[in-house]
């Protein structure tokens, strides 16, 4: 008769080679993390090259690449505010090489205005480093006769037509600070959205719209130049690329906060080791004086810290931001 292999005499057999089992699959991991990275990674950004995202993807890269001793590119994949590389990269292998310069609209708005995702915004990724805040200037066109909040509130409230803000989309950051904005106020405004920041800061140049909430890297330079009027700051604090202007909360609207963010993912499923590398390089890279540097500038402030913290920032942010968008019973398909 043949023996049960399966059998309880067979199972002294059976333990010494699950052990080895398991000591090679623990070598092979330790292996892998060693020899990463042995070709060049990539850094996936939802957005156009020129916003906020891509230039701080852009001035991480160089920085990166030499501290983990290979190319670090950047690949722009726009579309469906992040969702479309949110979905490259949830569907990449989970060997360290494909990064998502996720931000506050992938991670925490998208998955609460859109009913159909083909990415789990915590089960498709592993969370590497918060890698910066941005504080969302409130600009008005040049022409309008306004230099304070209170002044704005004042003429959106007292026009006797409708008055518009414009945004980088439905659902984004800046159409969300509108919305508040609006709720706050109680001023007869229409949101109108734009394919990108830059679109809809031309709009404000031009008075189509009246005003918009925009990241500091990305409405500073118009600023500067004279082709908007900033009035505040959305950050709870004054924001250090613009100290002279108030925050929202100075100019009298209490527990008005919005503060957009960028930090790195992996797929779900990279290993450990591989992640903490990549950490390492990102604290690294934000403490190198030139790259802390040319954020700042930008009006970016540099975050960091270790993938257990951003993973419990992300649940807060996904909670608070749910709150706002049903709040402001934003729904896109």
């Amino acid at each position: 008769m043949m023996k049960n292999p399966l059998h309880p005499s067979h199972s002294r057999s059976f333990k010494p080679l699950f052990g080895t089992l398991l000591m090679l699959a623990a070598f092979s991991g330790q292996v892998q993390a060693q020899g990463f990275p042995s070709k060049p990674v990539r850094i996936v950004v939802g957005f156009a090259a020129g916003g906020s995202t891509d230039k701080l993807a852009r001035v991480m890269s160089k920085r990166m690449g030499e501290l983990l001793g290979q190319s670090v590119v950047v690949e722009n994949r726009p579309g469906a505010a992040g969702n479309l590389a949110a979905e490259v990269v949830a569907g990449a292998p989970a060997d360290g090489y494909t990064l998502f310069m996720t931000t506050l609209s992938s991670q925490a708005i998208n998955p609460h205005i859109y009913s159909k995702l083909r990415f789990d915004p915590v089960k498709s990724f592993e969370p590497i480093s918060l890698v910066a805040k941005y504080p969302l200037l409130l600009v008005v066109a040049p022409q309008l006769k306004v230099n304070s909040v209170q002044e704005l509130i004042a003429y959106v409230k007292k026009s006797d037509q409708q008055s518009f803000f414009s945004s980088a989309g439905s659902g984004s950051p800046a159409h969300l600070a509108g919305e508040m904005f609006k709720a706050r106020t109680g001023a007869n405004l229409q949101h109108v959205p734009y394919k990108g920041g830059s679109p809809a800061l031309l709009a404000v140049m031009a008075n189509e719209a009246q005003f918009a909430f925009e990241t500091i890297p990305s409405a500073i330079g118009q600023t500067k130049g004279g082709k908007l009027k900033p009035l505040a700051v959305s950050s709870s604090a004054r924001s250090t690329a613009a100290p002279e202007l108030p925050t929202l909360q100075e100019e009298g609207l209490s527990q008005f906060v919005v503060t957009s963010w960028a930090g790195l993912v992996a797929p779900a499923g990279t290993p450990r080791d591989v992640l903490e590398k990549l950490n390492q390089a990102t604290q690294q890279t934000l403490a190198t004086p030139a790259v802390n540097a040319a954020l700042v500038a930008d009006g970016a402030e540099p975050a960091g810290g270790s993938s257990a913290e951003f993973a419990r920032f992300l649940s807060q942010e996904f909670k608070s931001w749910g709150d706002v968008v049903r709040s402001a019973q934003v729904k896109l398909d």
